[in-house]
């Protein structure tokens, strides 16, 4: 039982966002910048499949870091929202390929690409804590993909988001699934397997 109600996650929400959308442009261009320039600590080999995800309203642009990631070897992939209520999918992308508009109006790779299984996953989000926790959107896309893929082997999931996000605690409850990073402009925390 959490000691939070939803009306209360979804102010964490709406507070966090409001943060993260006072950044000015070249705040975020920054931001995102920094995040490639920190490179988190992950073995990337040449078989190794990153998936990220194209930003949405404010989001922090992954891109950067995952040109980063596949500069040292990694392959690179973005979700596909299949069916509402169910796990995304992974499809293989590389810089400059086109997207195409999916389900929510959310770019994602054409149907007609390869799908893949990611070993590292990095993850939007609206609010994160020092616990590992975080507060997506509302539809539990991820923490249902992450479930589905840990149930797969390992994976690793690594929340990105602006240090503007950071709240004391999210109301994490039973099907909320732990993050193993997040990495901002400012900090790398680490949250163990």
């Amino acid at each position: 039982m959490s000691l939070y109600s939803d009306a209360s996650k979804n102010e964490l929400r709406t507070a966090a966002l409001a943060r993260r959308d006072g950044l000015g442009v070249e705040q975020r261009a920054a931001a995102a910048r920094a995040l490639a320039a920190r490179m988190p600590p992950l073995e990337i080999t040449s078989s190794t499949v990153v998936a990220g995800y194209a930003p949405i309203k404010s989001e922090i642009d992954p891109v950067p870091l995952m040109q980063s990631l596949a500069a040292r070897g990694a392959a690179l992939a973005m979700p596909a929202i299949a069916a509402r209520n169910a796990a995304l999918v992974f499809r293989a992308w590389n810089p400059g390929e086109a997207l195409v508009r999916g389900a929510f109006g959310i770019f994602e790779p054409p149907a007609t690409v390869t799908q893949v299984v990611p070993d590292i996953v990095l993850v939007p989000l609206a609010a994160f804590d020092r616990a590992g926790h975080r507060i997506g959107y509302g539809a539990g896309y991820y923490d249902r993909t992450l479930a589905q893929l840990r149930n797969g082997g390992p994976v690793t999931a690594m929340g990105l988001a602006f240090a503007v996000q950071e709240i004391p605690q999210v109301p994490a409850l039973s099907h909320d699934v732990r993050l193993d990073y997040v990495l901002t402009e400012a900090k790398l925390f680490s949250f163990g397997k």
